[in-house]
């Protein structure tokens, strides 16, 4: 903001990332017991920053005022290439922001009562991420500037530069984009916790190569650190990719989404097809009537999400802006394929006593 003629080098980018990614690993092995404290800093500090940039957005508004209608109901099929198809390609970043709601089920075994709170938990990330949402995005529909300009800003980045334009100053922008940037820590440390939990768990039920190592937890420091450190590792690695080729990096992140969702699909197809009597003795669960309706709507959506995330951004398609997502979901599947075949499915004796159904 600035220093608009300055572009961050690759490898200035990289450093960037291992300090972030660096940090929230000692955060998540050093400082378990203070977590759930974090996390409700994280809640209140969001909530906090969403009012802040509300207030200054709307009282600055130095690129213009669009009326309701457009903010509400206007969108640009001008940019993308997909025609009416466009609604369809800007459902993502919607999608992409609920992708991990089931990774707090990998957090179960670290809080009391989780057959009713886990549950509780996921259910209300919908409607409480939803509504806090709407307060951040209709504001910056509002005041959005050209939107061929946002399209050009510099280094892709549009949240930063919709609120430099907004605020009128370098100096605005970057205090709410400061904002912005914190609640990006909390999460990557929400993240990390979430995902070094699941992959423990992965590791206990030998779903990965050398489980025996990663399924151990410290018992000093209260966490398992082995998968921990894996996830983190897996993380500089992926960093590297940056380095060759952004759209490879890109398809590796955008992989994620993807995997996820297909991941939630499986259990609610398998439990349709054996008529829901897995969740029969659930402290809590929907009738059969609406419960079937729920879970076939929930497998058809992950189907046409799927679709979705494996498209590209625009169109016309060149090496640089295609998909490469469903490619490397396709590899990981081949692999995961392989490693049952030759060694999961002869170990895995279904899940541990902790696990059963009583």
């Amino acid at each position: 903001m600035y220093h608009p003629d300055y572009a961050m080098t690759n490898w200035e980018l990289l450093l960037i990332f291992y300090a972030l990614v660096i940090a929230t690993l000692f955060i998540c092995a050093l400082g378990n017991k203070f977590l759930p404290m974090v996390d409700t800093i994280c809640a209140a500090f969001t909530a906090i920053s969403i009012i802040i940039i509300l207030i200054a957005l709307a009282s600055k508004a130095d690129a213009g005022r669009h009326s309701a209608a457009y903010a509400l109901s206007h969108y640009d099929k001008s940019f993308s290439g997909y025609g009416n198809f466009t609604f369809f390609i800007g459902l993502l970043p919607a999608a992409y922001c609920f992708s991990a709601l089931g990774m707090i089920a990998s957090m179960a075994e670290e809080c009391d009562n989780p057959s009713v709170k886990v549950p509780r938990a996921i259910a209300l990330c919908v409607p409480v991420g939803g509504i806090a949402g709407l307060f951040f995005v209709i504001p910056i529909c509002v005041l959005l500037p050209n939107l061929a300009d946002i399209v050009e800003a510099p280094a892709a980045q549009a949240l930063p530069f919709i609120f430099h334009k907004v605020m009128g100053s370098p100096g605005g922008g970057l205090g709410l984009t400061f904002l912005v940037l914190i609640i990006t820590l909390f999460c990557s440390i929400s993240i990390t916790t979430a995902a070094s939990r699941c992959t423990w768990a992965a590791a206990r039920d030998h779903a990965i190569p050398f489980s025996n190592i990663f399924a151990t937890v410290n018992t000093k420091l209260g966490v398992p650190l082995n998968a921990l450190l894996l996830v983190t590792l897996i993380q500089l690695l992926l960093g590297l990719i940056n380095l060759g080729s952004t759209s490879a990096f890109t398809a590796f992140v955008s992989v994620g989404v993807i995997a996820l969702a297909v991941s939630y699909a499986i259990p609610i197809a398998l439990s349709l097809l054996n008529r829901r009597k897995q969740i029969a003795t659930a402290n809590w669960k929907m009738s059969n009537a609406i419960g079937y309706v729920v879970n076939i709507v929930a497998v058809a959506w992950i189907g046409f999400e799927l679709i979705l995330f494996s498209m590209p951004g625009a169109l016309p398609v060149t090496e640089v802006s295609m998909n490469y997502a469903s490619v490397v979901l396709a590899g990981f599947l081949g692999m995961a394929g392989i490693f049952y075949a030759c060694w999961a499915r002869k170990v895995y004796k279904g899940p541990p006593e902790s696990d059963a159904i009583e």
